[in-house]
């Protein structure tokens, strides 16, 4: 049985997860090595009532074509070279706005390597070299993480590792990425 829709897509009944999976299938598309992106989420039904111009640049005419409850509207390239957490520090959404998302690529450890991590390593201030240790580690993963929270504080992530970049090996979660979905949640926090 086929699980994915002609798009390429994974389904998904929760429009969070939705969200989710297509930005993750479209950073898949975009290949490895890329910078962090972020999106706005807006509602697609308020999207075609209040931007009906936009809705329809962006294929939401009132054809019939079925649209994902949510929309992603990617913002403009991240800063280099900023903390992420002090950029997202930075961020206030209009109230049009009913979620966001963010792609990012790292090197995760397996729990077994991290316990492993040296002292000196995990001070603060160590960050750069604690950066270095993993990036030398032998059992270091390549993973893209596509995380969203909305306003309400519902999370949804996806995880996919550069060794198994198939659609169908992608992990979903609401608990996966904690730290990069409290740092978005607080970007709606007054």
């Amino acid at each position: 049985m086929d699980n994915l829709p002609t798009d390429g897509t994974p389904l998904a009944s929760d429009p969070l997860t939705r969200a989710v999976l297509e930005l993750d299938e479209y950073a898949a598309g975009l290949g490895w090595d890329q910078p962090s992106r972020l999106f706005a989420l807006v509602d697609t039904a308020r999207l075609r009532a209040e931007e009906p111009e936009l809705a329809g640049q962006l294929g939401f005419d009132d054809s019939g074509q079925v649209a994902s409850a949510l929309t992603p509207v990617e913002q403009d390239e991240l800063p280099t070279g900023a903390p992420l957490d002090e950029f997202l520090a930075t961020i206030a959404w209009p109230e049009a706005v009913t979620g966001c998302a963010m792609t990012v690529e790292r090197l995760m450890l397996p729990q077994s390597a991290e316990e492993a991590v040296p002292e000196s390593l995990q001070r603060e201030g160590a960050e750069d070299e604690l950066a270095e240790w993993v990036a030398e580690h032998p059992e270091r993963q390549e993973v893209r993480l596509t995380v969203a929270v909305l306003r309400d504080g519902t999370r949804e992530s996806a995880l996919r590792l550069r060794s198994k970049d198939d659609s169908t090996e992608v992990l979903t979660g609401a608990g996966l990425v904690p730290g990069l979905a409290d740092a978005l949640a607080a970007t709606f926090e007054e």
